[in-house]
């Protein structure tokens, strides 16, 4: 039995998910299912906090690319030319007949999506030793202090604020203190 393989499609940056939504749209109106099998727009979880909130958006792994998982023998002139007439489309790699990527370059892709997934959200603006934060929740609510260590899994920071002139050393999690602008 055949195996699918992954294409890359060259698309407007931005434009990435509503282009999916319409190849998505196409496949199934002129029932190409048995040649596309799935499309997909590489991206990962990430947060910012923002008025001591965690906010979470999906970011793009690969601005202007979307992947496409096809058979290679039933995705051909028709399929591809359909595609490639899609508003904000530019082509795909190797134009008008497209080569799948080597296994290896679709895994690592699609490896890097599926960690992602598995991990959880990374945060789109770390925070950094060494840098001044403000702290907006807890009994030091109002203070200013220097990041002295960080501890992405626990979510932790300590930080040294100062307390009467002297350097106090405090734990807070990434939900009490924000970056200053």
């Amino acid at each position: 039995m055949e195996e699918t393989r992954w294409y890359s499609l060259r698309v407007i940056s931005g434009k990435e998910r509503k282009i999916k939504e319409r190849i998505e749209l196409e496949v199934q109106r002129n029932n190409w299912s048995g040649a596309v099998h799935s499309v997909l727009v590489p991206t990962e979880k990430v947060y910012k906090i923002r008025n001591g909130k965690k906010v979470i958006q999906d970011r793009n792994i690969l601005p202007g690319y979307i992947l496409i998982e096809a058979l290679p023998s039933k995705f051909s002139g028709e399929i591809i030319t359909a595609v490639q007439n899609i508003p904000n489309v530019i082509y795909f790699i190797e134009k008008n007949n497209p080569i799948p990527m080597r296994p290896s370059e679709a895994n690592r892709m699609l490896g890097k999506v599926d960690e992602s997934q598995d991990v959880g959200e990374s945060m789109l603006e770390p925070y950094l030793v060494g840098e001044t934060i403000k702290i907006i929740d807890g009994p030091f609510n109002g203070f200013v202090g220097d990041i002295q260590e960080i501890n992405e899994e626990k979510k932790k920071l300590k930080v040294i604020v100062k307390i009467f002139g002297r350097g106090t050393e405090v734990e807070l999690n990434f939900m009490q203190v924000e970056k200053q602008s």
